[in-house]
């Protein structure tokens, strides 16, 4: 399989407790710090724009360094009286401790995969020779750091099993540093690649391909804007200095450029996007590895909509993946002796969500109504089996190479444990591999259904609810609202062992399918995304009038939660509704959108979102940015912003500056702190901090909608 690049985290119900516990007397006084205002106006085509915070952009200042202490300060000072909140974090601790794996990676004798014990702050790559050999330590990125927080980021093998190429992470960036490992010895070589991101590994012959970005400006790897991606071939045990550029394009700086090989190693494959100028495709070409030219040929010259990703090489030709004329994707076979495209697999009424080639056989997972459903057929594309999978769920992480006689894969529901699977090809039998074991949960105890309701301009949305079996639907059951709907993504049903700690507590979990997601194809995908955005929004609204409408919940006990793009849909709400929840978590959220494109890698995001540069998508983009919508004196819910000061993926002072403009507008009848953890970035740097994180987001919820947890 050949993947280029994919996009850019009960019981009975309790009573209330007293209203002496709760913090709802009205207009507070918070103790927020004075945030300073500058006279900072912009001008976007004609409509002048204040931007009072705009020196919170500046991660380096001394200042903005001591607005984050101070709002930490009061928000950690919040939390502290919460009289339960350590021991949320405790069973937390509990839900997370035990055996999780990854499906395993066949390369040369060696199978490889990631373990973690329960609790080590990073999953460790084991290694084992042979389905039966006892697994071995390949890799501990707990040895990392000695607080736990720099991450394994990357590992990818070469074909004959002989090296490992990885790379590190530090403090939740996403700049990664590259090694390599000789597998058999253990021993770390002394290659060492810089400035990596947004980058795949491609192994051919005695190096790799990989991706990276210029160094950055001294001080400002963190904040200023990546341009100008640039492919290079590394030879194992040289040093980077000697890399050898394969492709860089210095008339397009916001250009993302990959490559990846075939399972044989025969071909290299180029993969450029220009999401920066809107388009969500790709270009694609080839290199015949066995030639002495190294001058890429064009299969698809032009970037536009059109996704195109190679699966495999068969015989010389490329069975290809690709939406072009096909919403919901396709599967086609190009013979590039002659420029021709034959459909093998043509589009169908579900969307794929996966297809590789495997064992000869070429196998295609798709969602019907956001579950998986897998299916085998010939290399001809002829359907021969369906693999059968536990239930309505999601399958994924689909491994296996062209000459292998095993496709491993993982399975997981809201109440099913990820487990791994492995399926014999040959015998088409599917049996389990390695399944969890955690201690004291029983998924007899919980039930999820799969709902469906009306979104405001009468589209059915789908969503899945999970709680107790037994749930009495007398409107006052605790809720807890997520969602995330942009960027083709699909929030499929899966485990999160996290939620066990609200279930058991007698929550409601509900997860919305909103449109901008990949659940139906590319059209569901750009009815929410560019000028289309509000759908989202109106979606989400819809989810949570139709958990109160069905008396799974209330207002005054409904919460609501999602991260990043979901940060956004939780700032646009609840400004657009603020009656409509009780509490509101948005986390490292998208929340200034006319400038998002001015930091790191943002410029990517246009793709989905437009430009304010534009001058009719800055309209739409300003009618729902939640920075731009706060009104003064509106009484909105009961606010917990949380961001980390190592996200270069959506830079902290997207929460930075909305977090000062709703503490100086809104009402003062509801706390809106701001969480800023460190070390961390747009994901928690590791299993401690994400506990905390977590756990004191719970501890947030569980007080300001009136649940004292029982443990």
């Amino acid at each position: 399989m050949i993947v280029l690049h994919s996009r850019l985290f009960a019981f009975a119900l309790f009573s209330l407790v007293s209203t002496c516990l709760l913090p709802l007397a009205s207009a507070q006084n918070w103790n927020y710090p004075n945030t300073r205002k500058s006279d900072q106006l912009d001008d976007y085509h004609g409509i002048k724009v204040a931007d009072p915070y705009r020196w919170l952009e500046d991660d380096n200042s001394a200042e903005t360094g001591a607005w984050v202490k101070a709002e930490n300060e009061v928000t950690f000072g919040y939390l502290d009286k919460i009289p339960f909140r350590m021991q949320v974090r405790h069973r937390l601790e509990q839900l997370f401790n035990y055996a999780r794996y990854t499906p395993p990676v066949h390369r040369g004798e060696y199978y490889i995969f990631s373990k973690n014990d329960g609790l080590q702050n990073q999953n460790v790559l084991y290694v084992q020779t042979g389905l039966d050999g006892a697994p071995a330590v390949l890799l501990d990125p707990n040895t990392f750091s000695s607080d736990g927080t720099s991450r394994l980021t990357f590992s990818e093998a070469s074909r004959d099993g002989r090296y490992l190429a990885y790379g590190i992470s530090s403090g939740g960036s996403d700049w990664q540093e590259g090694h390599v490992l000789e597998i058999a010895t253990r021993k770390t070589l002394p290659d060492e690649l810089k400035w990596i991101k947004a980058s795949g590994i491609a192994w051919a012959g005695d190096g790799f391909y990989y991706s990276r970005y210029p160094a950055p400006q001294e001080g400002h790897a963190l904040s200023s804007k990546n341009e100008f991606h640039q492919v290079y071939f590394h030879k194992v045990g040289t040093a980077q200095s000697a890399d050898e550029l394969i492709y860089e394009d210095k008339n397009n700086p916001e250009r993302f450029h990959f490559v990846g090989t075939s399972d044989d190693s025969k071909y290299a494959f180029l993969f450029i996007s220009d999401e920066g100028k809107g388009k969500k495709g790709n270009s694609l070409s080839f290199l015949d590895l066995s030639s002495k030219s190294k001058k890429f040929i064009p299969i698809v010259s032009d970037i536009t909509d059109d996704s195109f990703n190679p699966l495999d090489n068969v015989d010389g030709r490329f069975l290809i993946q690709t939406n072009h004329n096909a919403p919901n994707s396709k599967i086609a076979l190009y013979d590039p002796a002659n420029s021709s495209w034959k459909d093998v697999i043509p589009e169908q009424s579900n969307v794929i969500d996966f297809a590789g080639a495997v064992g000869g056989k070429i196998v295609v997972s798709y969602l019907k109504d956001v579950a998986s459903h897998v299916y085998i057929h010939s290399v001809e594309g002829k359907l021969e089996n369906e693999l059968k999978l536990p239930g309505v769920g999601t399958a994924f992480e689909f491994q296996g190479t062209d000459k292998d006689a095993n496709l491993f894969f993982g399975f997981t529901s809201p109440i099913y444990p990820s487990t791994i699977f492995r399926y014999d090809i040959a015998a088409r039998e599917t049996k389990v591999y390695r399944a969890p074991q955690i201690p004291g949960f029983n998924s007899d105890n919980y039930e999820t259904k799969q709902v469906f309701y009306t979104s405001k301009d009468g589209t059915r949305v789908p969503m899945f609810v999970t709680h107790k079996k037994g749930l009495d639907l007398n409107g006052k059951n605790p809720t807890l609202l997520y969602g995330y709907g942009g960027f083709n993504i699909s929030e499929t049903p899966i485990f999160r062992p996290l939620v066990l700690g609200l279930l058991e507590q007698g929550f409601v979990f509900a997860s919305a399918n909103l449109r901008g997601g990949g659940e139906y194809g590319e059209k569901w995908h750009d009815a929410g995304s560019k000028l289309n955005k509000q759908n989202v929004f109106d979606d989400f609204i819809a989810a949570a009038e139709w958990l109160i409408a069905n008396k799974y919940t209330s207002t005054e006990h409904l919460a609501i939660n999602g991260g990043s793009n979901g940060g956004l849909l939780v700032g646009a709400v609840m400004n657009q509704r603020p009656e409509l929840f009780r509490v509101a978590v948005p986390q490292v959220g998208v929340m200034d959108m006319l400038r998002f494109q001015k930091f790191t890698i943002g410029w990517n995001w246009i793709s989905d979102y437009g430009s304010s540069e534009n001058a009719d998508q800055f309209k739409v983009l300003y009618s729902y940015s939640p920075l731009h919508n706060i009104r003064a004196g509106v009484k909105y819910p009961v606010t917990l912003i949380t961001t980390a000061d190592h996200d270069d993926r959506v830079v902290p002072a997207h929460s930075f500056k909305y977090a000062a403009t709703l503490q100086a507008l809104a009402s003062h009848d509801n706390p809106a702190l701001i969480r800023i953890e460190t070390k961390s970035g747009h994901g928690a740097s590791s299993t401690t901090k994400a506990i905390e994180i977590t756990g004191d987001v719970y501890s947030f919820i569980f007080y300001n909608l009136g649940v004292t947890p029982k443990y």
